[in-house]
C-alpha cells in the first residue's frame, strides 16, 4: 500500500506578493474599501440568480477592468439558495448513475453530513479488471470538480480513486462559489477581514477566470467553463480572504512538509506563480520530493494537450511507492 503522499500545484506562489505590500499601498487599499462600503447604500444591486449556478451571463462584464465590488446571490432566500444546491446535486447524482457501470470499473456516489449539518457529496471510480495497487483521494481546487477522466486514466493503472466536492461545490451543499471557513489560523490580512465581516459573500468581479487562461485547449476550456456544476462567477470576498489566510500560513510553515510529495506546475501559468512550487520544493523538510515544471504550460495541466503526459508523470511517481 502505498505512503502518505501530497499533490500540489503550488498555488500560493503570489501570496508572498500580496503580503509584501509596502505600508502606503495598504493604506489606499483600506481608504478605497471604506470609501466602497460608504457608497454601497446608494449603489445596491443584486446579481441575476443565473450567475449563482455558474451558468454564463452575456453581459457579465462591466465597461472598465477595475475591481468592482457587488452584490451577489447571497441576497437570494435560503430556501432559494438551498434548491440550487439541490440541483446541482441532482445533477451530479445522474451524471454518476448514467456512467455507473462502464465495462473496466464502476461508478458509485455517497452523502455525507457534516458536523455542521451540511451535505457533502462524494464519488469514487473501483477498476473492475484489475487487482487494487493503492488509494487516491482526489481534492479539487477552487471553483472545481471534474476529475473523471484522470480517475478513469487512475484506474487503469490499477488505482482505486475517492472525491469530494468541497462546501459550495459541484454536487455538496452551500451557496455556488462560496468557501465560509477555512481551518487554519493565520494573521489578518489588511483588506479582506473588512469585507469579510460587513459583506462575505460579496463578489470581487474580474477576479476568477475572465483574465488569465487556464488551458490551451479551446475545447476543453468551453467543456470545463459551460458545466453548471463548475461556479463560473468572480471569486466571493470570503473565500478569496479564506485562500488567502491558508495560503499565508503555508508559506510561512513549508519547512514542516515531511510526507513524501511531487509538485506540478505549468511555466507560463498566469493565475498561480511557479516560484511558489519552486519554494515549497527548496523549503520543505521532506526526504522524498520531486518536482516538475512543464515549460510552456497553463494552469489547469490536467485539461492542457499534454495532459496524457502528465497524468503518466503522476501515476509513475505512485507506482514508485506502492508495495
Amino acid at each position: 500500500m502505498a505512503q502518505p503522499g501530497m499533490l500540489t500545484s503550488g498555488a500560493s506562489g503570489r501570496i508572498a506578493a500580496l503580503l509584501s505590500l509596502r505600508v502606503l499601498g495598504g493604506l489606499l487599499i483600506l481608504l478605497r474599501a471604506a470609501a466602497l462600503l460608504l457608497l454601497l447604500p446608494f449603489r445596491w444591486r443584486s446579481v441575476p440568480a443565473s450567475e449563482v449556478d455558474g451558468r454564463p451571463e452575456a453581459s457579465k462584464k462591466g465597461g472598465r477592468g477595475g475591481v468592482v465590488v457587488r452584490v451577489p446571490a447571497a441576497m437570494l432566500p435560503r430556501r432559494q439558495r438551498e434548491q440550487e444546491a439541490a440541483w446541482r446535486r441532482a445533477l451530479a447524482i445522474r451524471r454518476v448513475m448514467e456512467a455507473r457501470q462502464e465495462g473496466r470499473l464502476e461508478r458509485d456516489f455517497a452523502l455525507l453530513t457534516t458536523a455542521r449539518d451540511d451535505t457533502l457529496f462524494t464519488q469514487s471510480w473501483s477498476p473492475l479488471n484489475r487487482e487494487t495497487r493503492g488509494l487516491v483521494v482526489l481534492l479539487h481546487g477552487l471553483n472545481e470538480h471534474r476529475y473523471d477522466h484522470f480517475a478513469k486514466k487512475l484506474n487503469d493503472n490499477g488505482f482505486k480513486v475517492y472525491a469530494m466536492d468541497w462546501i459550495g461545490h459541484g454536487g455538496s451543499d452551500g451557496l455556488h462559489g462560496y468557501v465560509p471557513s477555512l481551518d487554519y489560523a493565520v494573521a489578518d490580512l489588511l483588506l479582506a477581514p473588512l469585507f469579510c465581516l460587513l459583506a462575505p459573500k460579496y463578489q470581487f468581479s474580474n477576479a476568477n477566470n475572465s483574465a488569465s487562461p487556464v488551458s490551451r485547449d479551446a475545447e476543453a476550456v468551453e467543456s470545463k467553463y459551460t458545466d453548471p456544476l463548475v461556479f463560473t462567477g468572480s471569486i466571493r470576498v470570503k473565500t478569496g480572504y479564506e485562500v488567502l489566510r491558508l495560503s499565508a500560513y503555508l508559506m510561512q510553515n513549508l519547512y514542516r512538509v515531511n510526507v513524501p510529495f511531487l509538485v506540478l506546475h505549468g511555466t507560463s501559468d498566469d493565475l498561480t506563480d511557479p516560484e511558489g512550487s519552486r519554494r515549497l520544493f527548496d523549503e520543505a523538510s521532506s526526504t522524498d520530493k520531486s518536482i516538475k515544471l512543464y515549460p510552456g504550460l497553463l494552469h489547469d495541466l490536467l485539461i492542457e494537450p499534454e495532459c496524457d503526459k502528465i497524468m503518466t508523470d503522476i501515476i509513475d511517481w505512485f507506482s514508485c511507492r506502492v508495495c
